[in-house]
């Protein structure tokens, strides 16, 4: 069984960024599009602020 732990979910120019922590990959990150889709990216970081500043940089590039 996989323990996943959730750090933050926050709603930018409407999509969900979901940053999370796993023991397998560390922390990463998870886009959610307004219509559902979700969007992964697959670098791993070493802490939750560099995971969430990836995401927030990813949903201002495709903006």
């Amino acid at each position: 069984m996989t323990t996943t732990k959730i750090h933050s979910v926050v709603c930018i120019h409407s999509r969900i960024l979901v940053v999370f922590y796993t023991l397998g990959k560390c922390w990463q990150f998870r886009i959610i599009s307004p219509d559902g889709m979700v969007f992964i990216e697959y670098p791993i970081y070493f802490s939750a602020e560099a995971a969430a500043k990836a995401g927030r940089e990813w949903i201002y590039q495709k903006r």
